[in-house]
């Protein structure tokens, strides 16, 4: 049968539209997330890709490596974090006790004798010299009022401790990131225990000490604290949300010689977190815990500063999220009056 021109012309149309539908639907595959997760994350699945193998080299130390986790919603995210360790224009905090810098101090007070005027960072002008102490599991950047003070030197291990001095003037926020480091890129873990796959915990505790040497601040659970990133999850049933609570307590935590499977949790960023003027009013409070359940009571680097972080009068407490030991990446924020 010999078709009239107009009738080719048809067929030719429904050909190229049948064509371009099947491309259509090559290029734009559907995002599947598994039923059992009901949360606003961006989940990705299994390892990441690493782009870069290890952060810092230390004596004794484990490799930090940085990687990208593609979302299973087509979401790119770097983990653990991003972070300004490469940054130069970002100062590194000074040394309290740095076994891999060799610098390790047996007091607060050799270690604030031995500082420059040009560790500093101006944040006002006619402020008053504020100095930080913090002990970090395992890394920190911190701002003041949006700027810039101080960022840690290691970023996983071996621990290490540090101090900080900036002047501004009161009312301030502090804004720090906090980063649980991995060895497992995109896993949030490590090789410990007896176990390929063992989850890391974090923990971070800091005194801010005028110029008088009073305490004007210290970690505890009226700072604010909100996680980003939460790995390694085996049961896509046990993360929770409440608000803007993000609870992942009732998770496994054990460690496993396979973890090749396991889901991460991601959410982003707000753009502002570290500016003075960021709303974190709705953001949980930061929970606190004791010195054993961080497990730095034989650490040197937290145990030769305990006359600062366990003073008798002003204890400061280790804070984290909900979940010290699957999150990985926590924003705290605190505003001194």
């Amino acid at each position: 049968m010999r078709l009239k021109n107009s009738q080719k012309l048809i067929l030719f149309t429904a050909l190229i539209s049948l064509a371009n539908t099947a491309c259509t639907t090559e290029m734009e595959p559907e995002t599947i997330v598994p039923s059992t997760y009901t949360g606003t994350a961006s989940l990705s699945q299994g390892m990441a890709t690493v782009t870069t193998e290890n952060l810092f080299e230390c004596s004794n130390g484990r490799e930090a490596p940085v990687g990208i986790s593609t979302a299973l919603d087509g979401n790119i995210w770097t983990v653990p974090a991003m972070v300004n360790f490469t940054d130069n224009s970002f100062p590194f905090a000074s040394d309290l006790y740095n076994p891999c810098s060799g610098i390790m101090f047996n007091s607060e007070n050799e270690a604030v004798a031995a500082m420059a005027d040009d560790e500093i960072i101006e944040v006002d002008a006619n402020g008053e010299v504020i100095t930080a102490f913090v002990f970090a599991d395992n890394y920190f950047e911190m701002y003041i009022n949006g700027i810039p003070v101080g960022k840690d030197k290691v970023p996983f291990t071996q621990f290490n401790s540090s101090i900080l001095r900036f002047r501004v003037s009161a009312p301030y926020t502090i804004a720090m990131k906090l980063v649980d480091w991995e060895e497992n890129s995109g896993l949030g873990s490590e090789s410990n225990q007896g176990s390929s796959y063992y989850p890391g915990d974090g923990g971070m505790v800091a005194v801010f000490k005028n110029e008088s040497n009073e305490i004007v601040a210290r970690t505890g659970s009226d700072w604010k604290a909100q996680t980003f990133y939460t790995s390694p999850i085996k049961d896509l049933s046990c993360p929770t949300e409440n608000g803007s609570l993000r609870l992942t307590n009732n998770c496994n935590i054990e460690g496993s010689n396979d973890g090749s499977s396991y889901y991460a949790l991601h959410w982003d960023l707000p753009t502002d977190w570290y500016a003075a003027a960021f709303d974190d009013s709705s953001w949980p409070s930061a929970t606190t815990y004791t010195n054993s359940e961080i497990g730095v009571n034989n650490k040197a680097s937290y145990t030769n500063f305990t006359s600062v972080f366990d003073a008798p009068t002003e204890d400061a407490e280790f804070i984290w999220s909900t979940n010290v030991v699957l999150d990985n990446e926590v924003i705290v924020r605190f505003t001194v009056d």
